[in-house]
């Protein structure tokens, strides 16, 4: 199978390849390094693929939508897996236009581009972000989504919205996957679980948003993965998939945990909730189990152990 997998280079993005190679597929990653963190952290991540004969690398922005047309016209993919985006909801605030640029622009010219060489199937990479301030737990995708509260989130629904069009249209398969709170081995040094590791061991100060009882579904990194590679061999007419580890804990309890795994105590700081966050993500993956086989199996109390192991041996 010919896989065109953006993003590729990222944390999730570079866990997707390896397996994907790993099960004889030919990978076509697109990246455009930005700068949104370090660069030089996304090349290591794709430094063990350089030599595949089976990996090609194309460096550029998904805005571009000639680039990304040559790509496919070279490539010829059987289905495209697209995971690159400005993710965040707090920078999303600050950088709207970026945002909408790079995740609706930049997603579309992906669906055009897959429209013209005829793909079979189009993973698209949502998030639980969408979803807003939901009062209903946990959270399942036959939920209606009118209030998301960042343009993050807006950027996501926006996407999933035109991937049904395009699906309707043109009769593309797509999957939308909503990410619950990934965080893992070669984790985004934003994302708390990475954030709150490298803190705790420097030690400096944890800056908490609101009280510390912000609850988050937090989702392993090898589970995700299994759940894009299911969706990427399980072509469907158009469904939106949640993804998630389908339990709960606070702000708290993952420093606490962090505290743990280290051997050091944490120096904390509580200030005012930031604006675009939500006090609770949750999500029903019934749906996960039942059309792709998705069973979560690692629980945040062993993932943050594996996190920690995997940081002291990169520090």
């Amino acid at each position: 199978m010919n896989i065109v997998l953006t993003g590729g280079a990222g944390f999730i993005g570079s866990h997707v390849c390896a397996e994907l190679l790993g099960r004889g597929a030919r990978v076509a990653v697109i990246d455009d390094f930005n700068d949104f963190y370090d660069p030089l952290l996304k090349r290591e991540n794709v430094k063990a693929f350089i030599d595949n004969p089976a990996f090609r690398l194309y460096e550029l922005d998904i805005r571009d939508g000639d680039s990304v047309r040559e790509v496919f016209r070279k490539e010829r993919p059987d289905a495209v897996c697209h995971l690159a985006a400005r993710a965040g909801v707090r920078p999303s605030i600050e950088m709207p236009l970026l945002y909408e640029e790079v995740n609706c622009v930049g997603t579309l010219n992906l669906l055009e581009a897959s429209k013209d060489a005829r793909v079979k199937n189009f993973v698209f990479a949502s998030s639980s972000s969408v979803y807003g301030v939901n009062s209903k737990v946990p959270f399942s995708e036959e939920d209606p989504i009118v209030c998301p509260i960042s343009p993050y989130a807006t950027t996501k629904r926006a996407g999933e919205l035109m991937c049904f069009t395009y699906s309707h249209l043109y009769n593309i398969p797509v999957t939308a996957l909503r990410f619950f709170t990934v965080y893992g081995e070669r984790g985004r040094p934003d994302m708390a679980v990475a954030k709150f590791t490298r803190l705790v061991w420097e030690g400096r100060e944890i800056e908490v948003y609101g009280d510390g009882t912000a609850k988050r579904d937090f989702t392993y990194v090898g589970d995700i993965m299994d759940g894009v590679v299911r969706s990427i061999n399980t072509p469907s007419k158009y469904e939106i998939i949640n993804l998630g580890g389908s339990k709960t804990i606070d702000v708290n309890g993952l420093i606490a945990l962090v505290e743990k795994s280290l051997g050091k105590k944490a120096k904390v700081k509580y200030s005012d909730p930031a604006p675009g966050d939500v006090p609770l993500t949750y999500a029903d993956v019934s749906k996960a189990k039942r059309l792709l086989g998705f069973d979560p199996k690692v629980r945040i109390e062993e993932g943050v152990e594996r996190y920690v192991k995997w940081f002291l041996e990169h520090t």
